[in-house]
């Protein structure tokens, strides 16, 4: 995807970023969202410390600054992830010589108790959202297949955004994700009534190459941001209050196949983790099911006789077997 120019750290941070580029040999989409978290920290912090670089800053600016994060709706989770990018950068100022410690070492926020679940729609929802889509004209139809896409394939905004015309496997029924999260490439079915509505835009589309989805008016690749203001649009057609993302969908996608007893491991690989355990956070839609697999296991398992009898014993007098 064409992307704009980046814009120019000072001298330390853009020496980071290039160390986590080619020391350690980090994904470009790693180091391009590190730079977005330290750029857009360098900023807030400059209104209340201007003129004073992250790693001169004092950890109660850091605690100010996580409060503030709080108060406007940042989850723990991604608070979390711009500590870890920030508290990288300071590790890297101070070992240069350029700050006398890490004030953010050793320091982490205390993560819930019980992890939230991703915000998901149910079943119902999902296609009172779809049904809001209109199909009338050849742009209402790129804007329903943008919300069938994130939904029946479980695609990132960005990965959205990145396919082309040739990544569209029509013999298959597939999708090529060749630029994931991580540089990780993948193959997506896609559902029929998806591959329908596909087939019918790639129709209006034309061509034989460039993006999949474009402006109407310049023929430019589809942004991150079109993508996020075309699903907002659709669920204040469908009547949601509720806020309504792209990545709402997505989590959608995973949520609705775990409630359809798809194995983790698909799943894991069709939403494009390394592995099954990043796919845990949907674990919440099994309920007490795991618990009820596991009673139905037992049903085979007679216990033996004696067992029985000690317990009994062992109920009667109050002790243990």
């Amino acid at each position: 995807m064409r992307r704009g120019p980046k814009t120019k750290l000072d001298a330390i941070t853009e020496g980071y970023l290039a160390y986590l580029s080619d020391v350690s040999r980090k994904a470009a989409g790693t180091v391009r969202d590190v730079r977005c978290t330290l750029g857009k920290m360098g900023r807030q912090m400059a209104q209340r410390h201007p003129n004073a670089p992250l790693w001169k800053l004092k950890l109660d600016d850091y605690i100010h600054w996580l409060n503030e994060q709080r108060r406007v709706g940042h989850t723990p989770a991604s608070l979390s992830k711009y500590l870890s990018h920030v508290r990288g950068l300071l590790n890297y100022a101070w070992r240069s010589g350029k700050s006398d410690r890490n004030v953010l070492d050793g320091f982490a926020l205390q993560e819930e108790a019980q992890r939230r679940p991703p915000a998901a729609l149910n079943e119902e929802e999902a296609r009172r959202l779809v049904h809001a889509c209109s199909a009338r004209t050849a742009a209402d139809r790129r804007e329903r297949l943008i919300v069938l896409l994130l939904y029946g394939c479980g695609l990132r905004t960005d990965e959205l955004c990145q396919l082309n015309l040739d990544d569209v496997d029509r013999d298959r029924q597939e999708l090529v994700v060749l630029h994931g999260k991580g540089d990780r490439q993948r193959v997506i079915p896609i559902p029929q009534g998806v591959f329908i509505e596909l087939l019918a835009y790639l129709a209006d589309r034309g061509g034989k190459r460039g993006p999949l989805l474009r402006t109407a008016a310049k023929h430019r690749r589809l942004s991150n941001k079109c993508v996020g203001e075309v699903v907002r649009r659709v669920a204040e057609r469908a009547g949601f209050e509720k806020l309504i993302t792209p990545k709402t969908l997505r989590h959608s996608f995973a949520t609705h196949l775990m409630d359809h007893n798809v194995d983790l491991a698909i799943i894991a690989s069709l939403m494009g983790h390394r592995s099954p355990a990043e796919t845990g956070v949907y674990l919440h839609v099994l309920g007490d099911r795991p618990r009820q697999a596991v009673e139905r296991l037992g049903e085979h398992a007679e216990p033996d006789r004696l067992a029985v009898r000690k317990l009994d014993a062992a109920s009667e007098t109050g002790g243990t077997p």
